[in-house]
Parts: C-alpha cells; structure tokens; sequence
C-alpha cells in the first residue's frame, strides 16, 4: 500500500496569495483614512475639553466674580511640549503635543495645520476657522 502525500499544490498557494494581495489593496487606504479620522477626533477632543475648561473656569466659586480667563496658557508662541505645555489655564496638565500656539490667543490645529483657532477673553468664546 502507497501512502498518499497531503499538503497544497502550487495553483493553491498561489490564489491564496491573490486573495491576500486584493485584501490589503483594499485595506491600505482605509488605513490612511483612519489616520485622517484620528487627527480629527483629537482636534475635536481637544477643543471640546478647552470649550469646557473655560466654563469650568468662568463657574469656580474659588474665583468669585465670573470672569473669563484672560488667556488659555503662559506658553510661547511654538509647537506645544512638555516645555511648553499650551492650554493649562483650563485644562490640568494642559496639552503638551501635535497643537501649536501662534500668538497670544490663537492655536495652529494638528490637522494638516489648515485649522485655527481663536481665544476670546471677552466672552469666552473658543472658536475655529479654517486657513
């Protein structure tokens, strides 16, 4: 009795390998539409928390008189880092990556930099507009 041996044949690995191929050409871009959607997600994380760090700021009985912070931070006009940590005025710790401080009341989004956004200490507005 001949034993019979097992295991794939050529024509079979190969159409694997195809199928394996029309998956990640298919998955790759959706990949990068992920990354797209992340920056986003942080941008609109991030300005919710300084929306709501600014009320929380305008509320503290600690303070008394209801004012709006005169600014959002101390850092200078750069890239945010641990040295220089943007947005610490209303949120602990504040944010210390990807966001850049352009003057005193204006931020550079990390979404391709096209969105700005802009502090007001009159009425406590934080709000965007695209570059």
């Amino acid at each position: 009795m001949k034993s019979k041996e097992k295991g794939f044949t050529l024509i079979e690995l190969v159409m694997v390998i195809v199928v394996l191929g029309i998956l990640g050409a298919v998955a790759a871009p959706q990949y990068v539409d992920l990354q797209s959607d992340a920056k986003i997600a942080n941008e609109n994380g991030v300005s919710g928390a300084v929306r709501a760090g600014i009320t929380t700021y305008f509320i503290d009985p600690a303070r008394g008189n209801k004012t709006f912070p005169a600014a959002l931070d101390a850092a200078s006009n750069a890239i945010c880092s641990v040295t220089n940590s943007c947005f610490d005025t209303v949120l602990p710790g504040g944010i210390r990556d990807q966001w850049t401080k352009v003057s005193a009341s204006t931020y550079r989004s990390p979404r391709n930099g096209t969105n700005v956004w802009t502090y007001s200490s009159t009425n406590g507005s934080f709000s965007k507009t695209t570059a």
